[in-house]
């Protein structure tokens, strides 16, 4: 692939990642919640992966244009979202220090860092219209591997932006409890109106 087609495709995808969404209120809140933000960027990122395989796999091609699935799938990722979101708002913790235990296990973390992305039909969606318009039919690499190179940028940048904002939010609030309490409120909030919105927007649709 030409360097200047993949730069192209980075500013544009850079873009979207600057975007806040479901993705920075997770980052936030584990950043707050926890000592460090990897399990969750790392569960995120696994499902941007996830994403960008679909994608380059054909089958997103199918769920879009099936309903019933993409209605199935907005659902599932509508409804994990408020969960999420009611769950933040009912434990608003302040940052953890240094020395505290940290409550939950990477794993879990992880896992729901990966249900915060893999189950947002949006992400889907936006690689099925973002990734092929960056693709050259004529070049020496198929479709599916200009696809999956084309997202692994886009996952660097997504690794970059939310470790960023989970840490910063971290080491700018930490000492300030109320005003960390009241940004995990409104990250779960945040969570809750994504959610809430992306299952509006698909059953008026």
């Amino acid at each position: 692939m030409a360097i200047g087609t993949v730069a192209a495709f980075w500013a544009v995808s850079f873009l979207f990642v600057l975007t806040p969404g479901a993705d920075w209120a997770y980052a936030i809140a584990a950043g707050l919640r926890h000592r460090t933000v990897l399990p969750a960027v790392g569960g995120m990122l696994a499902g941007h992966l996830v994403a960008t395989a679909v994608v380059a796999a054909g089958v997103a091609a199918l769920v879009a244009r099936t309903p019933l699935v993409l209605t199935a799938l907005t659902v599932m990722g509508s409804v994990y979202l408020v969960w999420l979101g009611i769950g933040t708002l009912a434990r608003p913790p302040a940052p953890q220090t240094s020395g505290e235990q940290v409550a939950g296990s990477w794993v879990r973390r992880a896992v729901k860092g990966a249900g915060v992305s893999g189950l947002n039909p949006k992400v889907f969606l936006l690689f099925l219209a973002l990734l092929p318009q960056f693709t050259d039919p004529d070049a020496r690499w198929p479709i599916a591997i200009q696809i999956a190179m084309l997202g692994s940028v886009h996952v660097a940048s997504c690794a970059v932006v939310y470790t960023g904002v989970g840490t910063g939010a971290r080491l700018v609030l930490r000492v300030r409890p109320t005003a960390a309490r009241a940004v995990i409120r409104f990250s779960g909030a945040a969570m809750v109106g994504i959610g809430v919105l992306l299952l509006v927007e698909r059953l008026a649709g």
